[in-house]
């Protein structure tokens, strides 16, 4: 099948529309979103909150092409990600979007700069040209000094910088991270914030960020609330 061609989209570059997503387990069923429509603009950043359970993190692996929802279309960069076959989807994922996730998932053998060289790896990359990138990266999130580290002999805020790097190496233009700071200390969580927050403005990137750190999400252009399987939305500081 053809990947479908994209279309413009009036600047949105992320749109779900009647987005549900609901779990059957015999005759129960578990709605954990409900309809939601969400319109999100080239170069905003829209934190996503709720309590656990709410359908955070759901709505993010939606958005990203990585789950596949019970009704409704997810468009990305103008092109329709459920019209399209798992792998023509990932190819479009892996043009477009960096993740980022609370569990660095880092592959302990190999160095920081293989770590983030790896989209580029997988994807066919000339090694000698993923590892240059992936140097520029670590550079860019202050690791330069670590690139030829094993995650092991990293601390937990260099893993998540490495996580950084990775997601950016293929300069996407999204980034979609999920609870980035999640297993960080404070002081070490509020430095990832701001790198996270220079990074986007450096990249010109649309960044959608799932957070229980309220401060975090008050920072960014929207915040979204997930309750029920519906959304509320209020603007943030930088709106």
């Amino acid at each position: 099948m053809a990947a479908p061609q994209a279309q413009p989209e009036s600047g949105s570059i992320l749109t779900a529309s009647g987005l549900t997503k609901r779990y059957t387990s015999g005759a129960s069923t578990l709605t954990i979103l409900e309809k939601l429509h969400l319109e999100i603009h080239a170069g905003q950043t829209l934190a996503v909150v709720g309590e656990s359970g709410s359908g955070k993190s759901t709505l993010l692996h939606l958005l990203g092409g990585l789950d596949t929802p019970s009704e409704g279309s997810v468009r990305c960069a103008g092109v329709d990600l459920y019209a399209m076959n798992e792998a023509e989807r990932a190819r479009h994922r892996n043009r477009t979007m960096g993740f980022v996730w609370q569990q660095h998932a880092l592959l302990p053998e190999f160095t920081a700069e293989e770590n983030a060289a790896m989209p580029l790896l997988v994807s066919g990359s000339p090694r000698s040209e993923a590892l240059r990138l992936a140097r520029e990266r670590l550079r860019e999130v202050g690791l330069a000094a670590r690139a030829g580290h094993r995650p092991g002999e990293l601390s937990g805020g260099e893993q998540q910088r490495v996580s950084l790097a990775r997601a950016l190496v293929a300069r996407p233009r999204i980034l979609l991270a999920d609870e980035p700071t999640g297993n960080l200390d404070p002081h070490t969580a509020e430095a990832v914030v701001d790198l996270i927050f220079e990074l986007h403005r450096a990249h010109g990137l649309t960044s959608v960020i799932v957070t229980h750190n309220l401060a975090f999400a008050q920072r960014c252009h929207r915040v979204l609330k997930l309750k029920a399987g519906a959304a509320d939305e209020s603007p943030g500081a930088a709106a």
